[in-house]
């Protein structure tokens, strides 16, 4: 009997395992959670567990729970690389939903379609990220990229009449490289009589960015397109201001990066480049806003405790909404079954309806943008919104 018995005992525990596994989908989440990045990641995680919460209490999908497991990428490509490596084969991740900078977005590309397991990215930008010579069955994309950041940032430039010399400062990796190009492609072909006269390449994570500040007010442009994002925008903020470069421009800066986020003009207050154009994902509030957006709005403001409420999460919401429909449509787990179940996929997202092309794995996915300004609480605010439509830019 007791052999008997030890022998159930172990039976069980065998089981046990893959009979919890059964019930949940497990998604990795490599995301930078310290240094600059994660201004913009720390928020966005919070935007992935908000819809797990939301999911699981109403029975989750396919009656099966969610369970995030979530690991800090340092910004890094070899970390990313790492972690999601080791989310596939220790934690037995399904899907991979994450990365966060243009290094690390195509870097786990790679892994994801050597394991045949679904990434899809919710923030990196780079076209490389879905260029036709990178692209495969299990990666997706849910954010804006470069193409369209760029030409967004032209058509906004070039209605400036007595703009005739513009410079461009990125950072040097994929994602300021790509942008910068989109952007000098077209306002050449917008306005033929704008002259791009500097471009600055600044290292990612430089400390001290005087020495290209300098050497751009040296060129003396009329207009500024900056590529800096999340802490680093915060730093070249703050070191170009005392320096006089917004003011040597008039304020003519367009800024992407999301710029214009909660988080950036969070950690700037006051000392924010106020006049200056930016972008952001989201808004609390804006003109049009569809019902589910301002319930999405009251929802994460409870959820974060934060008023107004953080602009990353709405990144990763609907990124982790993009999934769970295509798990829906394909009534399975199955890579390669959610894979085609999300080929020009269209849902309801906070902000309307998103679809993801099946020619590119992209998302139409636009972006506000507004000129910036001091709001009553000291701290910068969005004005003159715009949302730019990017499918004409696709």
């Amino acid at each position: 009997m007791r052999r008997l018995a030890l022998g159930l005992f172990a039976s069980a525990c065998l089981l046990s395992p893959p009979a919890i596994a059964q019930n949940t989908i497990k998604v990795g989440v490599p995301m930078p959670l310290s240094g600059p990045a994660a201004l913009y990641g720390d928020p966005a995680v919070k935007g992935m567990r908000m819809f797990v919460e939301e999911t699981n209490a109403a029975g989750g999908v396919l009656g099966k729970k969610i369970e995030l497991i979530v690991r800090d990428s340092k910004a890094s490509a070899d970390e990313a690389v790492r972690v999601s490596r080791e989310m596939i084969l220790k934690e037995d991740v399904q899907f991979l939903v994450g990365t966060l900078t243009s290094a690390e977005g195509p870097a786990v590309s790679t892994i994801a379609k050597e394991n045949k397991i679904i990434l899809i990215a919710p923030i990196p930008k780079t076209d490389q990220l879905t260029a036709e010579k990178n692209l495969h069955p299990y990666v997706f994309r849910t954010a804006a990229n470069t193409t369209m950041e760029g030409r967004s940032v032209a058509e906004i430039m070039a209605t400036w009449k007595d703009v005739k010399k513009v410079a461009t400062i990125a950072h040097d990796y994929a994602y300021g490289q790509d942008v910068a190009k989109a952007f000098v492609d077209h306002i050449k072909k917008l306005r033929p009589d704008i002259e791009v006269v500097d471009q600055q390449w600044p290292k990612l994570g430089e400390a001290d960015y005087t020495p290209f500040i300098n050497a751009q007010m040296a060129k003396k442009p009329d207009a500024v397109f900056s590529a800096m994002w999340g802490g680093h925008f915060v730093t070249w903020a703050k070191q170009a201001k005392p320096l006089g470069f917004f003011d040597l421009v008039q304020n003519r800066v367009v800024n992407g990066g999301e710029a214009g986020s909660v988080e950036a003009t969070r950690a700037l207050g006051p000392d924010y480049p106020f006049g200056i154009w930016a972008n952001t994902y989201d808004l609390a509030s804006y003109d049009g806003q569809p019902e589910a957006h301002k319930k999405y709005i009251e929802r994460i403001r409870a959820f974060t405790n934060e008023n107004p409420p953080s602009t990353w999460p709405v990144t990763t919401y609907v990124a982790m909404q993009f999934l769970v429909e295509g798990i829906k449509k394909a009534g399975s787990v199955d890579s390669d079954k959610v894979a085609k179940a999300l080929l020009d996929l269209t849902i309801d997202t906070p902000i309307g309806k998103q679809t993801l092309r099946a020619s590119d794995h992209q998302a139409d996915r636009g972006q506000f943008y507004g000129k910036m300004v001091k709001g009553a609480d000291g701290s910068a605010t969005m004005t003159e919104v715009k949302y730019i439509d990017p499918r004409p830019f696709m």
